[in-house]
């Protein structure tokens, strides 16, 4: 029986790419996960497939569990001889209790690692542009809890010291208690025009920044509706936010937008447009399965010497082929005689790992394309093998065959609908929270729309945006009543976020 251990996690502020490299480790090897609302949700994606998750989150004054209970869970699930990792935002002992659950923990004898977070007073601030400390301005800092315990009955801030002793000031879970901050400080000796901001969501697409003087700070939050979770700087480096901030001016900065790709394949799309700025729901509308009937692909792979020509569509369709390949006991010296061609360069990426060099690579990345591509080849009674999905166009095999070719057009892998409800994509549509979506291929948009409700789909797209990766791909969305408003002129995932970014530069978009 493995022993019980209790991993304290700092989640880190929000962006996800700031867990640390041991934090994710300890949430991969956890039988139970308890984690709270600011520990970002995509984080769990590398939680085991069978590890319990379990939310206590707390958010503006409103408890799952108080803490006491989330303590005794904590200590419960250990005592069943599981690995628990306690998922917190931020770090676990910055204002985040993680002391107290640390010392339930040693009281009952169970054994815990605290893995230390990205603090959002550091974090947050450097997605905001301010630097906490600078040669010319400061060299303290300080960081304060906005929101001491409600059962003690003497402040143990020491404002006076605070006001007149620290250069730079970072009030965590502030906001309510703003004025009360302001009206301290300033009290003690603090000059009210000492720079302060508030950074609400920081390190998230949904990042908002409100900077002033602590003259006007609070009137400026007020007009603004900033509300919690948000941290509270003071300090001559507030200044420094005009001229240092960089994460609020990326192009798609704020942007709210749905990917559509299958979940193995979205990463690619989601990673790219978080680069650039925007905030990305996965909605994986199809998934990639094995054809119907898998025989004449294996047939064809156990007769490989008979063609000439192998042409590969799409990355799915040559990692199914090889799968099957392998799985037949040949590897890719069966394949020295083929010549091949592949359509787009993510395809012919993806070809090279496996060994192979495509031998014709079109300049349009499309059925049509690959059929021109050949006609400066003499196909007549050349044989070809074309390993694709169960549902695709017959152009190719057609024009193809008008070229003199014999072809062999045999099911790789087929795209069905995704499982999943849709309830939080319908959530995001009905409250207008979605800027545009993304869509990779036909049967992304037909899928899509069959998670919506039916009689409903015009209701909630309308005023969405909708951006496609090619001609093929628009047609099928403007045909279910999309508004495209994004076309790739290069039909990849480059091309793709390249016209994203380009639509909204332009002021007109």
């Amino acid at each position: 029986m493995k022993p019980p251990i209790v991993y304290l996690v700092g989640a880190g502020p929000g962006d996800p790419g700031l867990i640390t490299v041991k934090g994710r480790e300890c949430i991969a090897a956890a039988d139970v996960i308890i984690y709270d609302y600011l520990a970002a949700p995509s984080l769990l994606k590398h939680a085991s497939k069978t590890a319990e998750l379990i939310y206590v989150g707390k958010k503006g004054g409103e408890h799952t569990l108080p803490q006491e209970e989330i303590n005794a869970l904590i200590v419960a699930k250990a005592r069943e001889n599981k690995i628990v990792t306690r998922l917190k935002g931020g770090d676990p002992f910055v204002f985040g209790r993680g002391g107290e659950e640390a010392e339930v923990l040693a009281e009952a004898g169970i054994p815990f690692e605290v893995v230390p977070g990205v603090t959002s007073a550091v974090a947050a601030t450097a997605y905001a542009g301010i630097p906490l400390s600078h040669r010319k301005l400061t060299a303290t800092i300080a960081f304060v809890t906005g929101h001491e315990d409600p059962a003690k009955e003497e402040s143990g801030i020491d404002w006076a010291s605070l006001a007149k002793g620290i250069g730079t000031l970072v009030f965590f879970m502030g906001v309510k208690n703003l004025p009360r901050i302001v009206r301290e400080l300033t009290r003690h000796g603090r000059s009210p025009q000492t720079p302060a901001a508030l950074v609400r969501w920081g390190t998230t697409a949904e990042q908002v920044t409100v900077s002033g003087t602590l003259a006007d700070i609070v009137e400026r939050v007020r007009q603004a509706g900033l509300k919690a979770p948000a941290i509270i700087v003071v300090g001559e480096v507030v200044g420094l936010r005009d001229r240092l901030q960089w994460f609020e001016r990326r192009p798609l900065f704020g942007k709210r937008i749905v990917v559509t790709r299958t979940r193995e394949q979205a990463s690619d799309l989601v990673g790219a447009l978080a680069g650039l700025g925007a905030a990305c729901l996965e909605v994986p509308t199809i998934r990639i399965a094995p054809p119907d009937d898998a025989g004449p692909l294996d047939r064809a792979i156990a007769d490989l010497e008979r063609f000439d020509w192998i042409v590969f569509t799409s990355v799915n369709g040559v990692s199914r082929f090889f799968e099957r390949l392998f799985g037949a006991g040949r590897d890719v010296r069966a394949m020295g005689h083929l010549r091949t061609a592949a359509i787009g360069p993510a395809t012919a990426e993806r070809l090279k790992s496996f060994g192979l060099t495509s031998d014709l690579l079109p300049q349009d990345y499309r059925a049509e394309s690959v059929a021109a591509a050949f006609r400066r080849q003499d196909l007549t009674g050349r044989s070809i093998l074309l390993p694709r999905a169960q549902e695709a166009r017959l152009i190719l095999p057609e024009e193809l065959s008008a070229m003199g070719a014999r072809v062999s057009d045999v099911a790789a892998y087929k795209t069905e609908p995704a499982s999943g409800d849709g309830r939080l994509l319908i959530d995001r549509l009905e409250t207008r929270s979605v800027d545009l979506i993304t869509f990779t291929s036909s049967s992304t948009v037909k899928n899509f729309k069959a998670l919506l409700p039916e009689g409903r789909f015009a209701e909630l797209t309308a005023g969405v945006a909708a951006a496609c990766i090619g001609p093929i791909t628009a047609d099928t969305a403007r045909e279910l009543g999309l508004d495209v408003r994004i076309e790739a002129r290069t039909y990849t995932i480059p091309g793709l976020c390249e016209a994203i970014v380009s639509f909204y530069s332009n002021p007109a978009g």
